[in-house]
């Protein structure tokens, strides 16, 4: 893991919407970074769409880092002060590379992801939700840099719930530079007391794709797996961090998520029907791909009703390593999910090098929530 240095210190830039309150983590092997800095808010608009921007840590890149490898940090944020927490929705969320300045632009193939996290069991007993729900929010990553919601969408937080923003660069293709480079984070969100009408609420699924590391088939959380009615399992393989692999179920098999693709083109199918864990029929009404270099589509599959429900292709940049656009799926319409249907993901890697390339594929779905009850109304 390479070193960090902070040349300018890390924390908040208050916009005319909303006021940000950034206490980086502590890390390590990093020095405990310094407190942060603020510039005084200008006045909040009346109503309307609102923002949070956060700046990361400035991290030296001078050298190459692979995905999940470079330097990165954590940093603790709220989106709103208030005497009185109140419900907000988050609509969108946007970062960027800049330089050590905070502003200055940087190029996109330094990012290699930003994920903001909430505390699912404080997030649970605030919004007095009975199931179980992720901690991730968002990831970014190469090839997306940001996310919007269909207008009318969001997901409700409260407006003094603390999140966690994690922030990780990379360089997969640049040797002999030494660069300063920041994430610029903007969460988009509005109060619900400034909302016109009624806001459609959120909620956030995930599916992993998976390599099989030890057990007897490839079937994540399956008891006797029957190939006509959940599909292909996923392949033997070999994770790329884990050597027991991260994901273990109930029937002895452990899964690698983070796995690595040998030479060639590689097709990996996995069932994710309990990997979503579908509380109730719903429709998802937009997807976010996350994918690493050298790989061509992520496609989210019903195996019960044997069609393609979303395709995603990846696009590499030309003669660089990397990724420079990845499909996302938005619409109000909404794609239907069902809780006694089975559901696969069919990764597709090609790795045109010599060497073996580490490798993820993970889908994250934001559903209508059928049983968000608002804080007011109870």
């Amino acid at each position: 893991m390479g070193h960090t240095r902070s040349l300018v210190l890390p924390g908040l830039l208050c916009l005319a919407s909303a006021i940000v309150l950034v206490a980086p983590a502590e890390q390590t092997p990093a020095p405990p970074p310094s407190a942060p800095s603020a510039t005084a808010p200008a006045a909040a608009p009346a109503s309307g769409p609102r923002e949070a921007q956060v700046l990361s840590k400035t991290y030296i890149v001078d050298r190459k880092y692979k995905s999940m490898m470079g330097p990165q940090s954590t940093q603790q944020i709220t989106l709103m002060n208030t005497a009185k927490p109140e419900l907000l929705w988050v609509t969108g969320f946007r970062a960027v590379m800049v330089g050590g300045d905070g502003e200055s632009p940087m190029s996109q193939e330094f990012m290699c992801h930003s994920n903001l996290d909430m505390n699912s069991t404080l997030h649970r007993r605030l919004l007095g939700l009975s199931r179980e729900t992720p901690n991730r929010l968002f990831t970014l990553s190469q090839g997306q840099q940001e996310i919007e919601f269909p207008d009318g969408f969001g997901l409700p937080v409260l407006s003094n719930e603390p999140f966690n923003l994690t922030t990780q660069v990379l360089n997969h293709n640049i040797e002999g530079q030494i660069f300063e480079v920041r994430h610029k984070v903007t969460v988009d969100f509005v109060r619900d007391a400034d909302v016109p009408r009624p806001m459609k609420p959120l909620f956030q699924l995930s599916a992993n794709g998976m390599v099989l590391v030890s057990g007897r088939d490839g079937y994540f959380g399956v008891a006797d797996p029957d190939a006509a009615q959940h599909g292909p399992g996923c392949l033997p393989g070999e994770s790329a961090t884990e050597p027991q692999g991260r994901y273990a179920d109930a029937f002895g098999r452990r899964f690698a998520g983070h796995w690595l693709v040998k030479p060639g083109r590689e097709v990996n199918h996995t069932n994710v029907t309990k990997f979503l864990r579908l509380p109730f029929d719903t429709t998802v009404h937009y997807i976010a791909v996350h994918l690493h270099p050298y790989a061509e589509s992520l496609e989210l599959r019903d195996i019960t009703a044997n069609k393609s429900l979303y395709l995603s292709k990846a696009r590499a940049p030309e003669g660089k390593i990397g990724l420079d656009h990845v499909d996302h799926y938005s619409s109000p319409e909404g794609i239907p999910l069902y809780v006694d249907h089975e559901y696969e993901m069919v990764s597709v890697y090609d790795n045109t090098t010599t060497e073996k390339v580490d490798s993820m594929a993970v889908m994250y779905l934001y559903a209508l929530d059928k049983e968000f009850v608002s804080p007011k109304a109870r």
